[in-house]
């Protein structure tokens, strides 16, 4: 699979993303983790679209955080870097959903222990202790915290956890609903026509989110909002919902901010 995220000059990160287009078995996770969702479970795609939306989202949200002038978790707990930190969402992104190849319920705490060993054999040569166990750490942090009920307790974590909200446009929702089905669930999710990650006006994250209907207000409200409320970038992202030209509706402006 072709696996790409802007690593600018990244060079930890380029390293890392190298290994994971060669990693045949994580590869193979991602197909299994697919077909337990889609094939098994009748719900929306968790494989390797999946993956490569979220890493870029989680990477472009942690650096409009920097931007801002916010300080990754590794950097001020641990006194890493930036590079560091980009690291750990791109890889959080990576694993974060292969639990799903055992099953889709609490599938968070199957990733962990998939992770584990592959993380610690994926960062050998590029990271030396006691780094390597920080990164590891970290990423297994932003796995388990990307429940929605699970609290964040790093930036890295709140950015990944953001991140796989927004991959729902024309039906990729991230709430569970069957193929076929005709209820609220899925009319909303087919209702979400394009999310955009920007700069913000007043924070320093904006999400900016296309709607074909009103419909498409119950994603925000029920994943992306719920999934923001317990993470660490609350009160750093602001939402902005509207309606898509030329429907038929009265157009929509609401900022969600917490």
């Amino acid at each position: 699979m072709s696996f790409n995220v802007p690593v600018r000059d990244n060079a930890k990160l380029k390293s890392v993303l190298d290994r994971i287009q060669h990693d045949v078995e994580l590869n193979q996770l991602w197909k299994s983790a697919n077909i337990n969702a889609v094939d098994r479970s009748g719900i929306s795609d968790h494989g390797e679209v999946h993956i490569r939306i979220v890493a870029n989202a989680a990477l472009k949200i942690l650096r409009l955080l920097i931007e801002g002038g916010v300080v990754p978790s590794v950097v001020a707990n641990h006194k890493l870097t930036n590079d560091d930190a980009e690291v750990v969402v791109v890889l959080g992104a990576c694993f974060h959903d292969v639990g799903i190849s055992v099953h889709r319920d609490d599938h968070e705490k199957y990733s962990l222990w998939i992770a584990y060993p592959k993380l610690r054999k994926m960062l050998e040569g590029i990271y030396e202790e006691p780094a390597l166990t920080i990164i590891t750490q970290d990423v297994l942090h932003a796995i388990i915290a990307h429940d929605a009920d699970q609290r964040c307790l790093t930036i890295e974590a709140g950015a990944l956890k953001v991140a796989d909200t927004t991959d729902m446009t024309q039906g990729r929702s991230r709430i569970p609903f069957k193929a076929g089905q005709v209820n609220i669930h899925s009319i909303s999710a087919l209702a979400v026509k394009d999310v955009k990650i920007e700069k913000g006006e007043q924070r320093p994250v904006r999400i900016a989110v296309t709607l074909a209907n009103s419909a498409g207000i119950f994603q925000l409200d029920n994943l992306l909002k719920h999934k923001l409320k317990n993470s660490t970038i609350a009160q750093l992202v602001e939402v902005v919902a509207q309606m898509e030209e030329g429907t038929s509706e009265k157009r929509l402006f609401e900022i969600y901010t917490l």
